[in-house]
């Protein structure tokens, strides 16, 4: 069956960085766009990145743009978010995220807590 593995997370000052990893199995993962999201306490979950099945096209949320990069390695299907400058907003838990047809599937996710 799908699964969607996610880790990573941690506490880290702001300023810092983290990467977060999500290890996906029991899918065509070459063949199909990945995302990351988040949701922190109280707030909608938010798409984070995007990107296409053979990484040519990637997006961002304005929020993070410029300081998180998203990347995968198809041949081990796994997924990657690179985040560098890290904000006491970008405090969430990290989910990432695949779908076809009306099939969607989301990990179990990975907190990041940015704090001093």
């Amino acid at each position: 069956q799908v699964q969607l593995v996610e880790s990573g997370g941690g506490l880290v000052q702001p300023g810092g960085s983290l990467r977060l990893t999500c290890a996906a199995s029991g899918f065509a993962f070459s063949a199909r766009p990945m995302y990351w999201y988040r949701q922190a306490p109280g707030k909608e979950r938010e798409q984070v990145a995007t990107i296409s099945s053979e990484s040519y096209f990637t997006t961002y949320a304005d929020s993070v743009n410029g300081r998180f990069t998203i990347s995968r390695d198809n041949p081990t299907t796994t997924l990657y978010l690179q985040m560098n400058s890290l904000k006491p907003e970008d405090t969430a838990t990290y989910l990432c995220y695949t779908q076809w047809g009306s099939n969607t599937y989301w990990g179990q996710g990975t907190q990041v807590t940015v704090s001093s």
